[in-house]
């Protein structure tokens, strides 16, 4: 009855499981190359190219900026950005400044202790043919519904390169609208300034 519980607990009983070996030490022989120049001559051609001694780089700046396809075509959209910011700015687009018959304006205005200034600081674009003279400036806040007075302000123009001219106005508003009118110009220089 033992013998039947066996046979049924183990039907494989009659396999052999695993190889049987008279000696355990007795292994397989097997040959082991150890040798780095016999390893090498046995390898493929990409895996001694690996081992070969690297020749001397020359230093190269543009090479590792367009090493794959993603760094090349971030480097021509970097390149392509500047081109473009440097000819918006020699075009004129990306000026502060306003032009006044050879004259360059850079105006500001700011707030000081409940009291608007304005600074126009000149530059004279053209040598020969920049206005020098009288220039009127009106003044006006922009505000919806409310009428306020203009403000007239006179300031000269002299032959000097670079001039600056501050003067305060009466408004405490955000946004101003300037108007500047020469004496031989019919057409005005219309402003909307932002105070800071």
């Amino acid at each position: 009855m033992t013998e039947n519980t066996e046979d049924r607990q183990r039907p494989n009983a009659n396999y052999k499981l695993s190889r049987e070996r008279p000696h355990p030490m007795d292994e397989e022989k097997l040959t082991f190359y150890y040798n780095r120049q016999h390893r090498l001559d046995k390898a493929p051609r990409s895996v001694n190219k690996l081992y070969e001694e690297p020749k001397q780089k020359s230093f190269n700046l543009i090479r590792p900026l367009i090493a794959d396809k993603p760094r090349a075509t971030i480097f021509f959209t970097i390149i392509v950005l500047c081109v473009v910011i440097i000819m918006l700015g020699l075009l004129g687009f990306m000026n502060k400044g306003y032009t006044l018959d050879g004259n360059m304006l850079e105006i500001s205005g700011t707030r000081f202790e409940g009291a608007t200034i304005i600074v126009i600081k000149k530059t004279v674009k053209k040598n020969n043919t920049a206005y020098t003279g009288t220039v009127d400036i009106g003044i006006s806040p922009v505000m919806e519904g409310d009428e306020f007075p203009i403000f007239l302000q006179r300031i000269f123009f002299t032959l000097q390169q670079e001039e600056e001219t501050r003067f305060v106005v009466p408004y405490e508003a955000q946004e101003l609208a300037l108007v500047f009118q020469l004496e031989n110009e019919k057409t005005p220089l219309k402003i909307k300034l932002k105070v800071d």
